[in-house]
């Protein structure tokens, strides 16, 4: 049985291969982007809605609410990057159980790719919230000096990123097939289950992580807002403006 989707081959010309994990990952995508618009087509601003968009509304509401209780920040700023990283993952690991299908997560290409994605974002999100300067300046902070050991910090938290899902991913499969090889009457219900279980938590925490690593950034401009007011109101009540 073949784990690895990198392995399996479908088409190939030169350097150019088109591999099981490019195909899944565009049944992903493309499942995602009929459902999204199967579902936004028929939003309705009433008081009596569908179902799918109740669903909807409470998928959303409750990514926004994680994103406020990680970040301490207004959630809208991170919701389309960290709600799309979240439904990809959970959608590749949860459709997982059909036959036939292998999870793109379970290749170390697509997990490093989407943690090169969070690589990206942090510095986009921090220089949008701060500027170039303020953003490029806290690599200087608390010395010159810390310059290499913060680049290699970052470097560092995306490979982990990215090995943590694929090695999650990819022991969850190993486990529920030799499960299921050697008691294949017993085990199918429970392992499919325990598969769905670790593909949502997986899911849930590389986005988690990723928000993290994207809010970290901005918390000590945050930090340095807060002081300066600070400073302002304890300087307007020392020298009161005369009447």
């Amino acid at each position: 049985m073949e784990f690895n989707a990198d392995n399996i081959v479908y088409w190939e010309w030169e350097f150019i291969a088109i591999n099981a994990t490019l195909v899944y990952s565009w049944v992903v995508i493309g499942i995602l982007s009929v459902g999204a618009w199967a579902v936004t087509s028929r939003i309705d601003p009433a008081t009596s809605i569908s179902r799918w968009q109740h669903m909807l509304e409470a998928v959303v509401a409750l990514i926004r609410e994680q994103i406020r209780e990680a970040s301490r920040q207004e959630p809208d700023r991170y919701l389309p990057f960290v709600g799309t990283l979240f439904l990809f993952i959970v959608v590749s690991n949860v459709i997982d159980v059909i036959p036939g299908f292998m999870a793109p997560t379970t290749s170390l290409s697509t997990t490093a790719a989407l943690a090169t994605l969070v690589f990206c974002a942090v510095p986009v999100f921090g220089i949008m919230r701060q500027g170039w300067k303020g953003y490029l300046g806290q690599y200087l902070k608390p010395t010159p000096f810390m310059l290499p050991f913060n680049i290699i910090g970052e470097i560092s938290r995306t490979v982990a990123l990215a090995i943590r899902l694929f090695g999650n991913i990819m022991s969850g499969s190993l486990i529920v097939a030799i499960l299921l090889s050697l008691a294949p009457l017993f085990f199918p219900v429970a392992m499919q289950a325990f598969g769905l279980l670790i593909g949502v938590i997986q899911a849930y925490v590389f986005a988690i992580l990723a928000l993290v690593y994207i809010a970290s950034g901005q918390r000590s401009r945050d930090a340095e807002v807060q002081i300066e007011q600070s400073n302002s109101s304890s300087t307007n009540k020392s020298n009161p403006s005369e009447v």
